[in-house]
This record gives C-alpha cells, sequence and structure tokens, in this order.
C-alpha cells in the first residue's frame, strides 16, 4: 500500500480534541512518568475529556492488569476505568485466540496481566511444557521473572508449538533507570530456538486493531512519545498521531525521523491536544512556522528569525524531512537545535 511521504508537520485550525473523537495515549513518558504524573497531563486530559473526547489508554506493557493500571491512574487525578485501558496482553490474546480452538492450553511466560488476557478470550494458561499446551505466549513478566520461565518457553517452542509475543520493546523504563523489557526476554528464547514469535504490540497492526475494536474510535488521535512504537503504529494504522516531547524523543531524533517516524503534529506536552497547530508553509527555498525560517544548507540545517522553539523545530522538521524524502535526513541540525535550547 502507497502512502504520501510526509515532509512537514502539520497545522490545524482546530483544537486537536476537537478534530479527534478519541486519545489512545501512551503511558509512560506521556501520561506519568514513574510514580507521577507528567506536568499539565492531568488538566489537560481532564479538559479534553469534559470538551467530549475520549481517552484511551494505550501500552505495550503486559504485566499489569487494565483494572490496575486504571486505579493507578486514577491515584494520579486521572479517572479511568478497567474499559478505558488496552494493553499489548490483550492484543496477544486476540491473536493466539484465532489461531488455536477455545478451551485450549497455553504456555504464559508472564504476569498476570498475560493470564487475564488468556481467560478473557478463553483460553486456559498453564506454566510448564510439559501441560500439553498448544501455544506459548511471552510478555513482559518484571524483573522477579524466574530464569527458568525462559528454559520452558524455549523446550516448548522447539517442540514446533506456534510462539506470540506481547510486544518486542527491549527496554522499559524504572524508578531506577532503563531496564530490560519484553523484546530482551524474547531474544533469550529465539536465540535458545532460533524461532520467530508473532507480535502483537506497537507499533504492529494487531495492537491497532485490538484497540479499535475496543475504543471504537472513528476518527483517533494516536499521542505518544515514542518515534518508533507510537508514532510508527499510527503510521501502519493509517491514522494522526502527535509527538509530545515529555518523553524519549528530543529535537535531534525527530529531525532524522524516517517517513514511517514522521508525527502528524509536534508539541511540548499534553496542552497541545487542546489548541490549534500552527502551519508551517514554504518560504523560497525554506520552511516558516511562526517567526522562524529553517533550510537545508550545504551539509547542515540552518535556522534564522526568532519566536517560540516549538515554531522553530516544527519548521526545521520541514526542511529536514523535505531533503530527506524517503530517508532519514543527513544534515546536521546541532547548531539549529542549539539556538531553540533543544
Amino acid at each position: 500500500m502507497s502512502r504520501s511521504v510526509r515532509t512537514r508537520p502539520e497545522g490545524s485550525g482546530q483544537a486537536l480534541s476537537e478534530a479527534y473523537d478519541t486519545a489512545l495515549l501512551d503511558l509512560d513518558g506521556v501520561v506519568y512518568a514513574g510514580g507521577s504524573a507528567i506536568v499539565h497531563a492531568v488538566e489537560s486530559l481532564a479538559t479534553a475529556r469534559e470538551g467530549g473526547m475520549r481517552l484511551a489508554y494505550v501500552t505495550n506493557n503486559a504485566l499489569r492488569t487494565p483494572d490496575v493500571v486504571a486505579a493507578h491512574l486514577t491515584e494520579l487525578g486521572i479517572p479511568a476505568e478497567a474499559g478505558d485501558v488496552i494493553t499489548s496482553a490483550q492484543a496477544v490474546a486476540r491473536l493466539v485466540a484465532e489461531q488455536v480452538p477455545q478451551g485450549a492450553r497455553v504456555l504464559v511466560i508472564g504476569g498476570e496481566g498475560l493470564r487475564v488476557a488468556l481467560r478473557e478470550r478463553g483460553l486456559v494458561p498453564v506454566e510448564s511444557a510439559d501441560d500439553d499446551p498448544v501455544a506459548v505466549v511471552q510478555g513482559y513478566g518484571g524483573p522477579e521473572l524466574p530464569w527458568g520461565r525462559f528454559a520452558e518457553a524455549s523446550y516448548a517452542v522447539a517442540r514446533g508449538l506456534p510462539w506470540f509475543a506481547s510486544n518486542t520493546d527491549l527496554t522499559i523504563p524504572s524508578g531506577r533507570g532503563i531496564a530490560p523489557g519484553n523484546g530482551a526476554a524474547v531474544e533469550v528464547v529465539r536465540i535458545a530456538t532460533g524461532a520467530e514469535p508473532q507480535v502483537a504490540g506497537k507499533p504492529l497492526p494487531p495492537m491497532h486493531r485490538e484497540t479499535i475494536l475496543r475504543t471504537g474510535a472513528e476518527r483517533p488521535l494516536v499521542v505518544g512519545d515514542r518515534l518508533d512504537t507510537d508514532i510508527e503504529g499510527a503510521f501502519n494504522g493509517e491514522v494522526d498521531s502527535l509527538l509530545v516531547l515529555t518523553g524519549v524523543t528530543d529535537g535531534a531524533r525527530l529531525l532524522t525521523a524516517p517517513p514511517r517516524h514522521r508525527p502528524t503534529y509536534v508539541d511540548a506536552d499534553l496542552r497541545g491536544m487542546l489548541t490549534g497547530q500552527p502551519e508551517v508553509v514554504g518560504a523560497g527555498e525554506g520552511f516558516r512556522c511562526g517567526g522562524w525560517t529553517a533550510t537545508a544548507g550545504t551539509g547542515e540545517l540552518e535556522l534564522e528569525g526568532a519566536g517560540g522553539a516549538l515554531d522553530g523545530l516544527r519548521a526545521l522538521c520541514a526542511a529536514a524531512w523535505t531533503a530527506a524524502g524517503e530517508g532519514a535526513c543527513e544534515l546536521d541540525g546541532g547548531k539549529a537545535l542549539a539556538r531553540l535550547g533543544w
């Protein structure tokens, strides 16, 4: 399927919370960081909800159940119910259920979120490769997951059982720093068996399908902080996206984004849902947003003017993405970003 290559962030004359009926929100780096809500998140989400926008919280973390996630959000001042939460455990459970008989036994390598999701689909979680499973499903099990669980998965996969993974994020943020994620655990089984799992989580289509089925969204807006999961997931689902700069993506990474990682809109935080978005327009050989004009010079991106840093970043994105076309921009944006304080 061909898609037009995005060469600049888009503008919007409407507030995004009015232009779209459902926000599909990533959690860590967007709504909260560790145990605390990200600045402006609580009030921004409340305003969007009061204006009629549905809020759905979409996470690749398969460890926690939707009930637990909803309770955490509510404690942070963001009222949520289990039905507002969509996890990669739910997406992979649907994927498994479509390929094995009702009531089948499934070897689970992961946590309670995965077991609950499998039971929701009428499947029976088991703990050993010797419990006659018909499939293996692997999801994040937390830092205390015993090493022997990977051996159980390897025994079963080596026997030819179909293998599923909730997601393949190599890392996961924690209160102490960056820890190995489910993707790292999947690599252990891959190395032991040489097999390849079927993967459900962002950025792959099963996760987007699960989200749309559960929310009924007709005009969804994906809101995330990661280019390779949130924004690429929106690209694969052919829906619009808002990148917020409260998580892992910085200006330099955004400028070098290939087409599948280029968001529709860029803003500092979730307040960007409540406003229109400024237009980036062509200006001679460059691109203008607000008081800034960006051009692709010889070997580097150039920036002139003054104004808000976000406008300058949007203009730089247009110059970088246009110069890169279907690839990743190789021009040096360091000096231009430094002018904006990025």
